[in-house]
């Protein structure tokens, strides 16, 4: 399937081939489980204290007083203490470190979801799906080269708005709302709807300029990853590639 080269005016500078790696079959199960086991690889182990509530010198004081034989404290009081229904007590099966948090997941299993997913990013329908707004837009929006070598955030937002993001732009602006919850006092007071992602080679100058705009994600072409390309392992996200990308996601991903 060909699709048009967009110049940094909005012009049409030619058409390219997109390459097989876009007629692979969507297997959207195949790709939430890529997304749960990337997202469980950053899972830290936790467990209690091994010595949680059993640092006291309680003790039981013995029978024929008409009282459980718990362990008490040596104070006038005697409370329980050690035991797990007593105030200050341990667990009684708390969270283990050794339980296995990671969702593992095959390697040709994992490349197949890489593969599914961008060639989700070329369905108008699951594109649409996920909200974002194409407006009839040619998808995948493939620009030149010459896209990666921009370094002032104002000059990408120029050409996004070229490249006829308008709305999408102003769909993350409008979009940020105030989060619920107890997460406004933990650093993430707002959340922002997930953006366009730009696929571009490495080490472009064009990565620092999009990482100011809101709700943007730009990633390396050899750094894919279902997580990026499905957010919360729903595929259809809006992308932009570069010639330059495009034609190596043919060569890594056959």
């Amino acid at each position: 399937m060909k699709v048009k080269i967009q110049s940094l005016d909005g012009s049409e500078k030619g058409t390219t081939e997109l390459p097989p790696v876009f007629d692979t079959p969507i297997r959207g199960d195949v790709i939430r489980r890529a997304v749960v086991s990337a997202q469980s690889a950053r899972y830290q182990p936790k467990a209690p204290y091994d010595l949680a509530g059993e640092q006291t010198s309680a003790e039981s004081v013995g029978k024929g007083r008409g009282m459980a034989r718990m362990r008490r404290t040596k104070s006038g009081r005697h409370v329980g203490a050690f035991v797990a229904q007593a105030v200050g007590g341990h667990k009684v099966h708390g969270p283990k470190i050794e339980k296995k948090i990671h969702k593992k997941m095959n390697k040709k299993e994992r490349m197949l979801a890489i593969r599914s997913a961008i060639a989700a990013t070329a369905s108008p329908e699951l594109v649409a799906g996920r909200g974002h707004r194409i407006n009839g837009l040619e998808i995948p929006i493939v620009v030149p080269e010459d896209f990666q070598k921009i370094s002032k955030t104002s000059e990408v937002r120029d050409a996004l708005l070229q490249f006829g993001l308008g709305d999408e732009m102003d769909r993350l602006v409008n979009g940020r709302k105030q989060r619920a919850g107890k997460g406004k006092s933990r650093g993430r007071r707002t959340r922002t709807p997930k953006g366009p992602l730009f696929v571009v080679e490495p080490f472009s100058p064009v990565e620092n300029a999009l990482s100011n705009l809101p709700g943007i994600d730009v990633v390396r072409i050899d750094s894919l990853n279902a997580e990026v390309l499905a957010p919360g392992g729903v595929p259809g996200r809006l992308s932009v590639w570069t010639v330059p990308a495009l034609e190596r996601a043919g060569e890594i991903y056959r």
